[in-house]
């Protein structure tokens, strides 16, 4: 089984190529407040269907370069609502 993430497209400028910000939040500790934690990924887009504010599912796999580890699964909720 491979990890799968899922997170908003933050940049698609790249040639395949997308930024994917993961947040999730986590109670500290001590102090019992929820904190804010966020992951940037680059995910390979083969067919370049992501777009900017979409929500999408994201699956590691080799690295396909200096900094890509994940690639995209698929686009669950486009950035203007419609599916």
């Amino acid at each position: 089984m491979r990890k799968q993430r899922l997170g908003r497209v933050l940049s698609a400028r790249m040639a395949k190529t997308i930024v994917v910000l993961e947040e999730r939040f986590r109670e500290d500790p001590l102090y019992h407040k929820r904190v804010r934690h966020r992951t940037r990924y680059y995910a390979h887009d083969e067919r370049g269907e992501a777009q900017v504010g979409d929500l999408v599912r994201i699956e590691e796999t080799r690295p396909l370069s200096k900094l890509k580890r994940w690639r995209l699964v698929e686009v669950v909720r486009r950035a203007g609502g419609e599916r």
